[in-house]
């Protein structure tokens, strides 16, 4: 089976699951990514920095009235980055279900 080129950094399924929420999203609340992910604020917090310090994901600070707010983005190096290592989970499907195949397909008895 070939080696699957996987993204180090979504390697952890807490950041694995994150950049996959906002894949779907423009900007989403801090909040919403959080009960999505379900994660612990602490938790969330050093999920982003880490994305944020590799490039994967934009944070943007404001305010909704006068209550401060955080939303974040996929940065495009974060979807790239998601897409890669989707790509390289889908190779290790395909590898897999072709080697059963074969196997399968080995078994039959011959007539």
């Amino acid at each position: 089976m070939p080696r699957a080129d996987f993204d180090p950094v979504l390697l952890d399924s807490t950041r694995l699951t994150i950049v996959s929420l906002l894949a779907g999203t423009r900007w989403a609340e801090w909040s919403w990514v959080k009960e999505s992910a379900e994660v612990s604020a602490s938790a969330l917090s050093k999920q982003i920095t880490t994305l944020e310090s590799h490039g994967y994901v934009d944070v943007k600070k404001g305010y909704v009235g006068k209550r401060p707010r955080t939303w974040v983005a996929l940065s495009a190096d974060g979807r790239s980055a998601l897409e890669k290592h989707a790509a390289a989970l889908q190779q290790i499907v395909d590898a897999s279900r072709l080697a059963t195949e074969r196997e399968r397909h080995a078994e039959q008895p011959r007539h």
